[in-house]
């Protein structure tokens, strides 16, 4: 693109840009009435067959476009924007009375282009229209070891024989590894003898004493379940509740309760660690692309002895301790923040519900005739400087949308890449009190809790991915689980969610014994002010953060289940995002079902801005461009015009005016 592009320094060609009535190819539409005024409601829209134009270009290359707001030009221009943006604010909170007079008014004004009958002629298509798994799905082959793909089962067995046996390994003490609590090198200071004398002695030996005392029980309390894990972590006996799980079990019917006889059981499964995972577990660290295949029963493992608390050096919470960097995985801790919270203690009506999934879990795992029998493979990607796209020079047009206020992205996403709204420790809240979308979908899927257990915290260039297949890795990171099993059923969402029962989980397996699941974590920016977020290096943070995770590692990969991404608690803008994704999806080539939670305005919008865009052929470049200058007009005059707004009244204007 010309040098000139990139610059603001022509008065009347900004105020041209900026002016609703500044309409390129108009000759071609009619006029209406004021049809629609910002914020009003309507009835909600059907969804149409038709389908959206392929993309057709690709360029990659990282470059930017900074704004001279301060420049005269600009000044005049973002004014007479800002007298639009407070017009359309005054007739929204006109009375009835006015209608007459607001009617002459708008009548002086030309009707801007997505006002027009021709123009609500939607582009989207149907969700049959999409690609899911398995229908895209590709033979894997063989499983095999590699450099960066740790296996923790006997690859030889499972090619062969297609059984799960564990693979012999080393015990590894090292920083670089999660250090196991049947480790030959794990130790904990006990006081024994009369005296009390604090004696060192390993860890294991306590754990296997203390749970063997309770798998030998029918029945156990939630007392019994204290005493253990207390005597298994004495240095924190003043500071861990169990006041949550203690009420939990006081709460269930008697009909429903079998908590006191599943807990030997929890027991006896936490005691096979030294059976079940052989081989040393590496830590998916930042910046450094690894993939760990283990199975379902290995998993469930890990999750009993977490439920016990016995992974050491997991409970410190300074900013100097040893696992600073990672969430926690133990299910009782001491501290504040997402990393630090307690599943056992602090007792809300939220932690009963949350109980019951992970109570359910435990259940099925423990249950000789209903234990899952397959693997699941996380996988930590990086996306290199090198692979980041310039965005300003991204030629794409829009790909396939399915917007739709129905429906959820596990439901009806089912066999796409669905996403987990994350937060940068993995699994946010789910151990505390966090029941938004990714607690839930960890809560549904309890197997991701293990991605705790060795997921550093994601940076601004990393997340992480649950696929079932391509585990080839690149260097921004991100990371993946694959074939993960959904085991109950909800309804609601925060102080609504209600555990609702099990659920069978009849997906396909792949050629790994993997469940035809994917999902992408990605964490966005949680902003304090939703202001800050109108800033080009906040939005390409999030246009690149986006991108890591949509990027395909194949010729074949499903098309992107997603939603609000980022807002409620993170405070981002749900047209602001929705346009990002868009344009990730776009550079990565694949389609987006979009669902926006009953939001029928926001699906309203989005369909009639993206119809748009793909009528005008709309680029990702020209989308970047826009996006420039909206920021620019939101920092600088203040102004609270909506992104779609500024879209619909801009879209079509020539980039070399700037």
């Amino acid at each position: 693109m010309a040098k000139s592009s990139n610059q603001r320094n022509d008065s009347s060609q900004m105020k041209d840009l900026l002016q609703p009535d500044h309409q390129p190819g108009k000759s071609h539409k009619e006029k209406h009435g004021h049809e629609r005024e910002h914020g009003s409601k309507e009835s909600s829209h059907q969804a149409s067959s038709s389908t959206c134009a392929p993309d057709t270009s690709n360029t990659e290359a990282l470059s930017g476009r900074q704004a001279e707001d301060s420049s005269p030009s600009f000044s005049s221009a973002h004014s007479k924007f800002e007298a639009l943006s407070r017009g359309q604010a005054e007739d929204d909170h006109c009375s009835s009375s006015d209608t007459g007079a607001r009617r002459r008014k708008h009548a002086e004004v030309d009707e801007p282009p997505w006002t027009q009958k021709e123009d609500r002629i939607s582009f989207c298509c149907p969700l049959s229209d999409l690609k899911k798994l398995p229908q895209c799905h590709k033979k894997l082959g063989q499983l095999k070891i590699s450099g960066m793909h740790t296996i923790l089962v006997d690859v030889n067995f499972f090619n062969c024989e297609r059984k799960l046996v564990a693979q012999d390994g080393r015990d590894m003490w090292h920083r670089n590894f999660v250090k196991m609590p049947n480790s030959q090198s794990s130790f904990m200071i006990v006081k024994t003898g009369f005296t009390k004398q604090p004696t060192k002695t390993k860890r294991w030996d306590v754990i296997f004493k203390q749970l063997s005392s309770l798998a030998k029980k029918s029945t156990a309390s939630v007392k019994d379940l204290e005493e253990a894990i207390i005597k298994c972590n004495p240095k924190y006996k003043d500071q861990w509740t169990f006041d949550a799980l203690s009420e939990f079990v006081k709460s269930v019917p008697k009909t429903e309760n079998y908590f006191s006889a599943l807990f030997p059981k929890i027991a006896e499964l936490a005691l096979k660690l030294p059976d079940y995972v052989k081989k040393t577990i590496p830590l998916l660290q930042s910046g450094h692309p690894a993939t760990l295949t283990l199975s379902q029963l290995q998993i469930a493992c890990l999750l009993a002895n977490a439920f016990f608390c016995t992974f050491p050096h997991r409970n410190a919470t300074a900013p100097n301790a040893e696992y600073h960097n990672y969430p926690s995985i133990n299910f009782t801790r001491s501290g504040n923040g997402v990393k630090h919270r307690t599943l056992f203690g602090k007792w809300s009506p939220r932690k009963k519900e949350k109980l019951r999934a992970v109570m359910h879990y435990f259940k099925v795992v423990t249950d000789q005739n209903t234990e899952p029998r397959g693997m699941v493979t996380f996988e930590r990607r990086c996306l290199g400087a090198a692979e980041m796209p310039d965005w300003r020079s991204s030629k794409e047009t829009m790909p396939k949308l399915h917007v739709t206020s129905r429906g959820t992205i596990e439901r009806e996403g089912t066999g796409m890449l669905q996403v987990d709204f994350a937060s940068s420790w993995i699994g946010g809240g789910v151990l505390g009190s966090g029941l938004v979308q990714e607690e839930i979908l960890f809560l549904l899927n309890p197997e991701l809790i293990v991605s705790r257990l060795f997921t550093e915290k994601l940076g601004d260039n990393e997340c992480l991915i649950i696929t079932v297949k391509d585990l080839s890795a690149s260097s921004t990171n991100k990371s993946l689980f694959s074939g993960s099993q959904q085991f109950s059923s909800y309804s609601g969402f925060g102080d609504s969610f209600e555990w609702t029962g099990p659920h069978v989980d009849d997906l396909k397996r792949d050629d790994w014994a993997r469940l035809q699941r994917q999902i992408l974590a990605i964490d966005a920016l949680h902003f304090r002010h939703s202001r800050e977020q109108y800033d080009m290096i906040k939005v390409t943070r999030e246009l690149n953060k986006a991108y890591c995770g949509f990027k395909a590692h194949g010729s074949d990969e499903p098309d992107i289940a997603t939603g609000k991404w980022g807002c409620g608690a993170f405070n981002g803008d749900a047209q602001l995002k929705a346009v990002i994704q868009l344009m990730a999806a776009a550079k990565a080539k694949r389609g987006l079902a979009f669902f926006t939670f009953d939001d029928e305005k926001l699906t309203r919008d989005l369909e009639q801005v993206y119809s748009l865009l793909v009528k005008e052929e709309t680029t990702v470049k020209t989308l970047y461009g826009l996006l420039e200058d909206f920021c620019a007009v939101r920092q600088t005059s203040g102004s609270h015009v909506e992104l779609f707004d500024f879209i619909r009244n801009n879209v079509g204007q020539p980039r070399s005016q700037l």
